[in-house]
C-alpha cells in the first residue's frame, strides 16, 4: 500500500496542476463575472440587515405548513441549518471534482459563473419582493416581546455596511419572501441535475431539498409561502438563464466511471496537455461565459 501510494500520488499531483492551469486560463477570462457575481452576494446580505430596520414583530399569520408540520422548537432549529451545510459543502466539494477525477464534465470556474448568474437574478427579485410588503417574522427572535425583532435606528453608515456580522445575518428579520436558503439549495440541485453524472445522486439531491423545505417551515423560520414561491421562481430564472446564456461546454473524455488517479498516466497526461496547448493558442473562446 505505501508504495500504491508513493507510485500515485506525483501522478495526481500532476494532474491537479494541469488542471490548475486550465481554470487559471479560464478565469482570467471570466474574473469580472465572477467578482460581480461575489459582491453582489454581500449587495443581498446588506439588503436583508436592510429590511430589519423595517421590520415590525406581530402576531404570526395563519400559515397551512404551520398547521401540519408541528414545531420543531428551539433546540432543533439547528436541524435546517446543519442539512443546509451539508448540501453547501457537497456542491462546493463536486464543483472542484474536475482537479481529482477522470470523468470532468465541467470546468469549475465556468460552474461558478452560471451559478452566481442564478443566484443574482433569484437574490434581486427577492430583494424587490421582501421590500415591497414586510411580514411579521414567525421565527423565534422574530417574535413580540423579542429584543431582537426591531433593530434601533443605525448610528453610523459603518454600521450598516458591516451588516453587524455573524450576528446580525443569523438573526435578521424581515426578509421572508421568499427563502434565501432555498435559493442556494435549488441553484445548487438544478445545477447538479443538469451538469452532473450519478442519477442515484440527483434523486437523492431532490428528495434532500424537499426535506429542507419542510424543516425550515417547521422551523419557523419562514412561512410556507416563502418556500412555494422559491420553488417556482428559482426554477423559472434558472430556464431564463439557461436560455440567455451559452451552454457549457461537456467536456467528458467517454468515461463515466471517475477514478480518483489516472489509469493511464501517459494517456491521462497527454490529454491534459493537449487541452491545455488548446487554452494557450486562443482555442478557448467558445466556451468562456
Amino acid at each position: 500500500m505505501p508504495d500504491y501510494v508513493a507510485r500515485e500520488v506525483p501522478k495526481l499531483w500532476r494532474k491537479i496542476c494541469a488542471e490548475t492551469s486550465i481554470e487559471v486560463s479560464l478565469l482570467s477570462k471570466n474574473w469580472k463575472f465572477l467578482l460581480a457575481g461575489i459582491i453582489f452576494q454581500y449587495l443581498h446580505g446588506l439588503a436583508a440587515h436592510g429590511v430589519h430596520y423595517l421590520h415590525r414583530p406581530g402576531p404570526t399569520l395563519q400559515d397551512t405548513g404551520f398547521f401540519f408540520l408541528p414545531e420543531l422548537g428551539r433546540d432543533k432549529a439547528y436541524m435546517s441549518e446543519t442539512l443546509f451545510t451539508i448540501i453547501f459543502c457537497s456542491f462546493v466539494l463536486w464543483s472542484l471534482n474536475p482537479f481529482f477525477f477522470q470523468s470532468k464534465r465541467i470546468y469549475t470556474v465556468l460552474i461558478w459563473c452560471r451559478v452566481l448568474a442564478y443566484l443574482a437574478v433569484s437574490q434581486i427579485l427577492r430583494i424587490l419582493t421582501f421590500y415591497s410588503t414586510q411580514l411579521p417574522g414567525p421565527n423565534y427572535h422574530c417574535r413580540e416581546g423579542s429584543k431582537l425583532a426591531r433593530l434601533p435606528p443605525p448610528e453610523s453608515a459603518v454600521e450598516v455596511l458591516l451588516i453587524n456580522f455573524p450576528h446580525g445575518v443569523i438573526y435578521g428579520c424581515g426578509d421572508l419572501i421568499f427563502s434565501s436558503h432555498m435559493i442556494f439549495t435549488l441553484v445548487f440541485v438544478r445545477t447538479y441535475q443538469k451538469y452532473g453524472t450519478k442519477r442515484c445522486i440527483k434523486q437523492c439531491a431532490w428528495v434532500l431539498a424537499v426535506v429542507q423545505s419542510l424543516l425550515i417551515i417547521a422551523s419557523r423560520k419562514h412561512y410556507t409561502v416563502d418556500i412555494v414561491v422559491a420553488w417556482y421562481t428559482v426554477n423559472l430564472v434558472a430556464f431564463f438563464v439557461d436560455n440567455k446564456l451559452p451552454e457549457l461546454p461537456d467536456r467528458s473524455v467517454g468515461s463515466t466511471t471517475p477514478s480518483v488517479l489516472p489509469l493511464s498516466t501517459t494517456d491521462k497526461d497527454s490529454r491534459n496537455k493537449e487541452e491545455f496547448h488548446r487554452f494557450m493558442n486562443g482555442s478557448s473562446a467558445d466556451i468562456t461565459v
